[in-house]
């Protein structure tokens, strides 16, 4: 069992789902002629989903209610988040338009079908190559416009973000935070990626002076490791260390969580000890840190049982670090 369950389909909807984020992604990303149509200031997300339980690890999905001159519309969002593309992509959202229109007919006793605008946001390694319609995988070669009349189609929106630049991506922290992870979770380079990491981090500071960040920091930190077999919890730590102090110990309350988590859930025994070990360094690491900055230089003794004590020794010396007032009071904390 994974110890991150389906990360992506909760860094999606945790960014989508937010009604700020969705109305910044749709007035910068929709065409202009919807834009000038659709009322995006009363938008309201649906709660149900319409992914089927086997297909939930490859797709995610989330819709929308809004209007277009008065009439009720939906934008249905499907997220594909595979190595590579479904080629068969508008026959997964012809099924899920036909499931909203009959939930709208059969609990809500609809008498004509209202409309849906879909949306597709491509996450993968290949470069998109299937046409975006319905038509374009039903084979109609040779066939006369007698017989074409009568095969249902339908077009939809495509987005794959990899391609563009840093400039080109518009929008709001939030959002240019999920796009730019899109961008740089298929780095192939470690050390590639860990920059941009860290530049991402940044972008969480200035989230969270404007609101609660630390929920979404969490999902964030679930989605790299559960993504990226290349990286280990102590490299999180450090790139969040860099840039504040404060920061690394909300990772370390997250990093707790995950393991403990992890422990429930019977994780991968490699998995459990690479995340403990790093998360027990950076803890030792943050203690030493503080302590050295209330007592000034530590003895090496001290030294060597704060980074060999164990996460419920760390936690006690931290909770009660304004409480110290000599190093044998941390001494005595030390041999509990």
């Amino acid at each position: 069992m994974s110890l991150i369950n389906q990360p992506h389909d909760k860094f999606f909807k945790e960014t989508m789902g937010d009604i700020e984020t969705a109305h910044d992604f749709l007035t910068n990303y929709l065409p202009q002629d919807i834009i000038e149509l659709i009322d995006l200031d009363n938008l309201s997300v649906q709660k149900d989903s319409f992914i089927e339980k086997e297909l939930q690890e490859a797709f995610s999905d989330i819709l929308y209610k809004t209007s277009i001159k008065g009439k009720e519309t939906y934008l249905y969002f499907l997220f594909e988040h595979k190595s590579s593309f479904l080629k068969t992509t508008a026959l997964q959202l012809l099924k899920y338009m036909v499931n909203i229109w009959e939930q709208k007919v059969d609990k809500e006793k609809f008498l004509t079908l209202p409309i849906i605008i879909p949306l597709v946001i491509y996450h993968g390694k290949e470069k998109w190559s299937v046409k975006q319609t319905l038509s374009g995988i039903i084979d109609m070669e040779n066939l006369p416009d007698s017989i074409k009349r009568y095969i249902p189609d339908f077009n939809y929106i495509l987005y794959d973000f990899s391609p563009l630049s840093d400039k080109e991506i518009k929008g709001n922290v939030k959002l240019k935070i999920f796009l730019e992870m899109l961008k740089a979770i298929f780095k192939k380079e470690t050390a590639e990626f860990m920059d941009a990491v860290k530049m991402l981090f940044m972008a969480m500071e200035e989230l969270n002076k404007r609101t609660r960040g630390i929920d979404y920091l969490e999902t964030l930190i679930r989605y790299i490791m559960s993504t990226r077999k290349d990286i280990e919890f102590e490299d999180i730590y450090n790139a969040v260390k860099e840039i504040s102090l404060e920061g690394s110990e909300i990772i370390m309350t997250i990093a707790e969580k995950l393991i403990n988590e992890g422990m429930e859930k019977g994780i991968e025994k490699g998995m459990k000890k690479g995340m403990k070990k790093g998360f027990l360094s950076a803890k030792s690491e943050t203690a030493l840190s503080l302590l050295t900055k209330k007592f000034g230089s530590l003895p090496k003794k001290i030294k060597n049982k704060i980074q060999k004590a164990d996460a419920d020794t760390l936690s006690l010396i931290l909770d009660n670090i304004f409480d110290l007032t000599s190093l044998e009071d941390l001494d005595d904390f030390l041999k509990k």
